[in-house]
């Protein structure tokens, strides 16, 4: 996305209703006005002077024929079982729809299951929403979930999501309207990713119809407020309202994705009015379209880090000492200026403060108090990299036109390692190329770092800090300590929200002090909408929920 990749309440979910999201949804709320007061973009010279954090922007005052969005990258698919990137999961949240839904305050809801129940530990219950259509005109049942999930869980299919599924021993209809999951073992994670796209519903006839052509070619078989019209490949991707939706009818008939890879074209559809808006706005553009008058440019929650991704521990980054010195010598404060428009804030930590929100005080303390610093210690560096004997040796790091966040980082990382002795080369690719960082080794072939700006797709630091678990699917340096694992393994075993994160604390001070990815900023949501529309969310929410079905007319 420029990451990933890429998770829903902050609470253990016995939830049966919307109720028990509401004290997640204050903190939530707390969190969007605390970062807004620290995430301010420095004033003078023309960049952001005001900016603020909010959930959403206004709602739409009426019906639109159509509007148009632009997304960086064409998706290779749209199987939900790979929506493991912003470009994919930008558009498939408004088809695909899970038993759980985000909401824009990043709190969770009730989706395609109107209930889900743990009667006990181990055991999953969700209780389907009756009368909901899949756009190939079948009607949803329990067959259809335990496909669906059972997707995920196929070797076959090598799906992005699988991890989330590694506890599930089985998948069981218990009613035309009821599926069970039975766990080997408690999990706390499991129910909060039913509202991400590995909770994902979609017809088992539609789907099977399709066959190897499911995601490229014809219909998803979804059920969401739209459906999949034209894809032009190398254009754009055309959704079609779905008039038998089961919920609030959208308020376009059409949504039009245009894929523009350059960040000067986004940028320029925009402020022309050729697009009508679009998330992960480069942060070049920020300055310009505030300034424009052609629309608004709103920031909100993000959960979202910036840091740079080690790839490969087979070479002088295998050695912690070499993390430890780049991590010294690079210069954060410039690049949140630069690169990130001073929309952000330096950090050393690899969480986000606000997936934080529902621990205590003291918990939050112990998972923030002695990161390792964030600010420059040049000299220190040096010794650091002679120590390891690494003086003079070569690194690779990827780099894309995707934006000035991901250039820059790129160039920042190349201007610490000069300093300290080390030969960082950039490698260029295509934005297409590098949204497959995250899904096929062999491109990360002969990489051993690329920027990645990491989203939680639920409300828990374990999101992130799970992905340095032996194995994990995020896990590109085959990272591997058994203490580590243990300490997952007894946070994802915990439902109570306050014991889990203290155990996660206790994961955030070993990642830091091994620097298992480098954190440099912590970094919102800049969404753009054109003065003709309205009623997109602000927050990351739009990965998971369908956002689009609430664009329509400003006037």
């Amino acid at each position: 996305m420029t990451s990933s990749p890429p998770r829903a309440s902050r609470r253990p979910y016995r939830l049966s209703s919307r109720l028990a999201a509401l004290p997640a949804a204050t903190a939530v709320l707390a969190s969007l006005a605390l970062l807004a007061a620290c995430a301010g973009p420095p004033k003078g010279g023309g960049a952001l002077t005001d900016a603020h954090l909010s959930a959403s922007s206004p709602p739409a005052r009426g019906e639109i024929d159509s509007f148009s969005w632009a997304v960086y990258a064409e998706p290779p698919t749209l199987d939900y079982t790979v929506a493991f990137d912003y470009p994919q999961n930008t558009i498939l949240s408004n088809v695909c729809e899970s038993l759980m839904r985000w909401t824009p305050a990043l709190t969770t809801e009730p989706g395609l299951a109107e209930k889900a129940s743990n009667p006990d530990p181990t055991t999953w219950v969700y209780d389907l929403r009756p009368g909901v259509r899949f756009h190939d005109g079948k009607e949803m049942t329990a067959d259809d979930v335990v496909f669906s999930l059972g997707r995920q869980m196929d070797p076959d299919n090598a799906a992005a999501w699988a991890q989330v599924f590694q506890n599930v021993s089985a998948i069981t209809k218990t009613g035309p309207l009821q599926v069970t999951v039975t766990l080997k073992k408690p999990d706390s994670q499991f129910p909060q990713y039913m509202a991400s796209a590995a909770g994902v519903v979609a017809s088992k006839a539609g789907v099977e119809a399709a066959g190897k052509d499911y995601g490229t070619t014809g219909g998803l078989a979804c059920s969401g407020p739209f459906q999949l019209g034209t894809w032009n490949k190398g254009q754009s991707i055309e959704l079609d309202r779905f008039d038998g939706y089961w919920g609030t009818r959208a308020k376009a008939k059409k949504a039009v994705f245009r894929i523009l890879t350059d960040p000067s074209a986004r940028t320029n559809a925009m402020l022309s009015g050729e697009v009508d808006g679009g998330y992960l706005i480069p942060t070049e553009s920020y300055a310009r379209l505030r300034a424009s008058g052609a629309g608004t440019l709103y920031f909100g929650e993000g959960l979202s880090t910036v840091n740079v991704n080690v790839t490969n521990m087979n070479g002088p980054l295998g050695d912690v000492r070499v993390r430890q010195a780049l991590s010294l010598a690079l210069d954060r404060t410039g690049f949140v200026k630069a690169g990130l428009a001073g929309a952000g804030t330096v950090t050393g930590s690899l969480t986000t403060r606000a997936a934080w929100a529902a621990a205590p005080e003291a918990v939050r303390k112990t998972a923030f108090d002695g990161l390792p610093p964030a600010g420059q210690d040049v000299e220190r560096a040096k010794a650091l990299v002679k120590e390891a004997g690494a003086t003079g040796r070569t690194l690779t790091m990827a780099t894309s036109s995707i934006g000035q966040d991901v250039s820059l980082l790129a160039t920042a990382v190349q201007a610490a390692g000069s300093r300290i002795g080390l030969d960082v080369r950039l490698k260029t690719i295509a934005p297409n190329a590098f949204t497959a960082l995250f899904t096929d080794p062999g491109a990360r072939e002969g990489i051993d770092m690329f920027p990645l700006t990491y989203y939680d797709s639920i409300t828990d630091p374990l999101d992130l800090l799970s992905n340095f678990k032996t194995g994990a699917y995020m896990n590109f340096a085959g990272y591997s300590d058994p203490e580590y694992d243990k300490l997952v393994e007894q946070a994802a075993g915990t439902y109570p929200v306050e014991e889990r994160m203290a155990v996660e604390a206790k994961l955030q001070k070993h990642a830091a002090e091994q620097l298992l990815w480098i954190p440099v900023a912590e970094w919102p949501t800049a969404m753009f909408q054109g003065k003709r529309i309205t009623g997109a969310p602000t927050t990351i929410s739009y990965m998971y929920q369908p956002w689009a079905a609430g664009v329509g007319a400003a006037q």
